[in-house]
C-alpha cells in the first residue's frame, strides 16, 4: 500500500501542474500565433511575386512563346534564391520548372504546405488565360525555428514545473509551520495541562478561527475535567459519611453479644443508611443520563394546577407541624412526563419547606405562559451563590442543605436536568425577603 501524500507535496504538485498548464498553453499559443504570422508573410510575397510573373506571361500561349521569356523569369528568380517557379500548360503539360526535386502541386488554387524530400514549401497556384503558375517557397528554415521553438517550449514547461514544485514545496512547508506547532500544541495536551491554548494572535488569519475553535474546545474540555474532578470528589465525601457510619455501627453491634431486638434495630440502622446510599447512587445515575442527553421524557397532556394541589396535599402535615402555610396561585396546561416534573417540584416544595422559618409560607404562582415560580419566605441567599445553587452537591454553607436525596446536595441538580430534559429552564433570585425559584417551560407543541 502506497503511502499517502502530504499536504505540503500535494500542494507542491498542484504548483507544478498549474504552473505547466499554464506555461504549456503559452507556449502552444505562442507557436501557433508564429506559424500563422509566417504563413501570413509567405503569402504576401508568393502574392507579390506571382503578380509580378504575371506581367510577364500575360501573352504566353505556347511552350515556343515561353522560351521567349525565360532569361526574364530566371533573372527575376535569381533574386531570391528559395523562390522556385513552375509553368504548365492548360492541357497539364509541363513547360518549365526552374529547380529539380519540386513536390507535386495542389489540384485546387491558392496557398498550401507541401513536403518533398525532406524539404518544406508553401506554394501558390493561380491560373492564367493560357497556362497554369505555381510558385514555390522554400521554408524548411520555418519549420526547424518552429520545431526548436517547440522543443523550447517542452523543456520551459518542464524547468518551470520542477522549479515550481520545488518552491511551491518550501513555500508549502513555510506556509504550514502554524499547523505543525498547532500539532505540537494540541500532542502537548494532557489531563495536567488542560490550561494550555494555542497562541490565536501570532497565527495566520486563515487558522485564527480554527485557533479560537480548538481553544474553545480545550475550555470545554477543562471546565468537563474540573467539574469531573470536583464530582468525583464531592461523591467519595458524601459516600464516606454513610459507608463509615455503616461500620462504626456494625463494629460497635459486632463488640459484645446482643439481644434479637438490638440486632434488629442496628439493621435497621444499617438499611437506612444503604437506602440512602441507593438513592444517591440512583440520582447521580440520572444526572449522568441528563448529561449524556439520554434523559427523554414522555409527552403528555398536564394541569399543573391539579398536580400542584396533589404535591402540596402530600406537604400539607409537614407544613402545619412547622406552621408554615402552603398556597397556589394561578392555573396552566403543559405537556410533558408527569412524574418526572412532579419530581422537579416535589424537590423545590421540600427544599422551601426546610429553609422556610415557623410560621412562614410557601407560595407557588403558575401562568398560562408555562411561568411556575416556587416562593417561601426566610433568610435571603448570596447574590454569588444564586447562580451555584443547581451544582451537584453545592452547599451555600453547612447548615443549608439543598435538594432531596436525604439532602446529598443533588436536588436541585435535578430539578435543573429535569426542567432542561423538557426544554425549559431555571432561575433563583432573592428579593423583599423571599426566595424565589422560577421555571420557564416551552409553549405547547
Amino acid at each position: 500500500m502506497m503511502p499517502r501524500l502530504s499536504l505540503s507535496g500535494r500542494l507542491a504538485l498542484l504548483f507544478a501542474a498549474c504552473t505547466a498548464a499554464v506555461s504549456l498553453s503559452a507556449g502552444l499559443l505562442f507557436s501557433h500565433a508564429s506559424e500563422r504570422h509566417f504563413v501570413e508573410l509567405d503569402q504576401q510575397l508568393l502574392s507579390a511575386r506571382l503578380s509580378q510573373l504575371r506581367a510577364h506571361l500575360a501573352d504566353v500561349d505556347s511552350r515556343a512563346a515561353l522560351d521567349a521569356h525565360l532569361p526574364t523569369l530566371r533573372s527575376e528568380l535569381s533574386h531570391q534564391s528559395d523562390l522556385a517557379l513552375r509553368i504548365r500548360g492548360n492541357d497539364g503539360t509541363l513547360w518549365f520548372d526552374s529547380r529539380a526535386g519540386l513536390p507535386q502541386e495542389p489540384r485546387q488554387p491558392g496557398l498550401a504546405t507541401l513536403h518533398s524530400d525532406g524539404m518544406d514549401y508553401r506554394s501558390l497556384c493561380q491560373a492564367l488565360p493560357n497556362a497554369q503558375v505555381t510558385l514555390f517557397l522554400d521554408i524548411t528554415h520555418h519549420q526547424h525555428f518552429l520545431q526548436r521553438m517547440q522543443q523550447l517550449i517542452w523543456l520551459t514547461v518542464g524547468l518551470c514545473a520542477l522549479a515550481t514544485a520545488l518552491l511551491g514545496a518550501w513555500a508549502a512547508r513555510r506556509g504550514l509551520q502554524p499547523l505543525r506547532q498547532m500539532g505540537a500544541v494540541a500532542a502537548s495536551v494532557n489531563a495536567r495541562s488542560l490550561t494550555t491554548r494555542l497562541p490565536v494572535a501570532q497565527l495566520p488569519e486563515e487558522l485564527a478561527e480554527l485557533g479560537h475553535t480548538v481553544n474553545a474546545m480545550l475550555q470545554r474540555l477543562d471546565d468537563a475535567f474540573q467539574r469531573l474532578s470536583a464530582f468525583s470528589a464531592d461523591i467519595a465525601h458524601e459516600l464516606r459519611t454513610p459507608l463509615s457510619n455503616l461500620l462504626t455501627h456494625t463494629q460497635v453491634t459486632l463488640t459484645r453479644p446482643r439481644s434479637l431486638e438490638e440486632y434488629r434495630e442496628a439493621l435497621h440502622g444499617n438499611l437506612e443508611e444503604l437506602q440512602h446510599m441507593a438513592q444517591m447512587v440512583n440520582d447521580m445515575l440520572l444526572l449522568a443520563k441528563a448529561d449524556h442527553g439520554l434523559l427523554m421524557p414522555s409527552r403528555q397532556a398536564l394541569d399543573l394546577a391539579t398536580e400542584t394541589d396533589a404535591l402540596l396535599e402530600y406537604y400539607a402535615p409537614l407544613a402545619e407541624d412547622a406552621g408554615i402555610i402552603l398556597r397556589r396561585r394561578g392555573e396552566a396546561q403543559t405537556e410533558g412526563d408527569r412524574h418526572m416534573l412532579r419530581r422537579a417540584m416535589s424537590n423545590l416544595l421540600d427544599n422551601a419547606l426546610r429553609f422556610t422559618p415557623p410560621g412562614g409560607t410557601i407560595e407557588v404562582t403558575l401562568s398560562p405562559g408555562l411561568h411556575i415560580e416556587i416562593a417561601n419566605t426566610g433568610p435571603a441567599i448570596a447574590a454569588q451563590a444564586l447562580p451555584r445553587l443547581f451544582d451537584r452537591f453545592y452547599r451555600e454553607d453547612p447548615t443549608r442543605h439543598e435538594g432531596s436525596s436525604e439532602h446529598a446536595g443533588l436536588g436541585l441538580a435535578i430539578t435543573r436536568s429535569i426542567v432542561q430534559a423538557h426544554g425549559g429552564g431555571i432561575h433563583a433570585h432573592c428579593e423583599g425577603g423571599w426566595t424565589r425559584f422560577v421555571i420557564d417551560l416551552p409553549p405547547k407543541r
